[in-house]
């Protein structure tokens, strides 16, 4: 493979210091580190993923990194996103990270973005004045997912992406021209209520670090032009068994031409929820444990909170609700609550556009609830 980029000026004599332990590797050696000086890479999420990828990309020398998040540093971030301390709770976490790579290279210079990666935004971001040699995917939304695919396959430069889940981590190079790419390996989207995020089904915080280490590594090969990196081959590491293995595949036949971006949240089969707030299960256990004054509403079948339900919480049916049904006015924000979250998201929605104002949905449902120890009981309150 050729390297990515050409080399840029001869390193000053700190350079030459800080890198000297990989100028040192056989094949490496000065221009493979003014490659990497040379080098701008944008990378999608501030998150477990990219609070991983991008301190070790600034360390080895990376000269541009761009950074796009646009959510804010919470309490529940600090067990696996080690870029961002507790001091950093309420900023941005772009923010936050930019400030970590300060502190390992002043001379590192950090681009950010506080949006939302969206078709127009992340086309406006590749057209503009910055030139991107590569693009780093950690997010953890099918949505983002093909819309980096989408965009390296226009921008004809690769993309790196990772993905981590529960106990387990996948790695690839998706890189058209050179390989096939994501859209080769994952055809289509898997249905929206069967995609889990690392929010709903939790994520072994040590599997960030060691799957964020293998996308800070490909990125070095390609651009550097060492190695072999993993086009055509996805890398699965079982963090349980400390067991990795390959599985190989080719482009398909059957992928359709990518000419345009298009709208990722409509491909994927979600609903556009920026307008709804939610609440995460292990917020909410910790806010009921608080004793914070909260209403909650079932809106399953009765025969559903037969099994089990929140105690506390009052039933009223998704389709009662619809019918014009409403829950008795109290005081205190109002939780919505299903078995995961989708009829909850539509309840939310009627509720909002009915007036009540104060209201949240309950993300994963009673499922995740009890999965961080939430109590529940099998008794149900009379129907409104």
């Amino acid at each position: 493979m050729s390297p990515l980029v050409e080399p840029g000026p001869p390193l000053d004599p700190d350079r030459v210091s800080r890198y000297s332990r990989q100028l040192m590797l056989p094949g490496f050696g000065e221009s493979a580190q003014r490659r990497l000086q040379s080098a701008r890479v944008l990378v999608i999420g501030a998150g477990g993923l990219g609070s991983a990828v991008v301190p070790s990309l600034a360390a080895a020398g990376i000269g541009t990194i761009g950074i796009i998040d646009d959510d804010d540093v919470e309490l529940s971030n600090l067990h696996r996103q080690l870029s961002h301390g507790v001091a950093d709770i309420g900023r941005p976490k772009v923010d936050s990270l930019a400030e970590t790579v300060a502190a390992i290279d002043p001379e590192c210079r950090v681009i950010t973005y506080s949006m939302r990666v969206r078709s127009p935004q992340l086309n406006l971001i590749m057209n503009g004045a910055e030139r991107w040699d590569l693009l780093i995917d950690g997010s953890d939304n099918f949505p983002t997912r093909y819309l980096t695919n989408d965009v390296s396959v226009l921008e004809s430069i690769p993309l790196v992406w990772g993905s981590i889940l529960r106990f387990h981590g996948q790695v690839g190079v998706s890189w058209q021209g050179h390989g096939p790419t994501y859209r080769d390996l994952f055809p289509a989207p898997p249905p929206a209520d069967e995609a889990l995020s690392c929010e709903l089904g939790g994520v072994l915080p040590t599997l960030c670090t060691a799957i964020g280490s293998f996308m800070a590594t490909e990125a070095i090969k390609l651009i550097t032009g060492i190695g072999e990196p993993l086009l055509g081959r996805v890398l699965f590491y079982d963090a349980l068994t400390a067991r990795t293995r390959e599985i190989p595949y080719g482009a398909s036949d059957d992928a359709p031409e990518i000419t345009e971006l298009i709208d990722y949240d409509l491909f994927c089969g979600m609903q556009d929820d920026d307008d709804l707030a939610s609440v995460s299960a292990a917020e909410l256990l910790g806010r009921l444990r608080a004793g914070e004054q909260l209403r909650l509403l079932d809106v399953r079948e009765p025969h559903e909170a037969d099994g089990r339900r929140i105690d506390g919480s009052t039933l009223l049916p998704i389709g009662d609700l619809r019918g014009g049904a409403q829950p008795d006015a109290g005081d205190g924000t109002l939780v919505v609550y299903c078995e995961k979250d989708p009829r909850s998201r539509s309840a939310a929605r009627i509720l909002l556009e009915s007036g009540v104002d104060d209201v949240v949905y309950l993300a994963g449902g009673i499922q995740a609830f009890a999965s961080v120890g939430g109590d529940t009981v099998s008794s149900v309150r009379e129907a409104l």
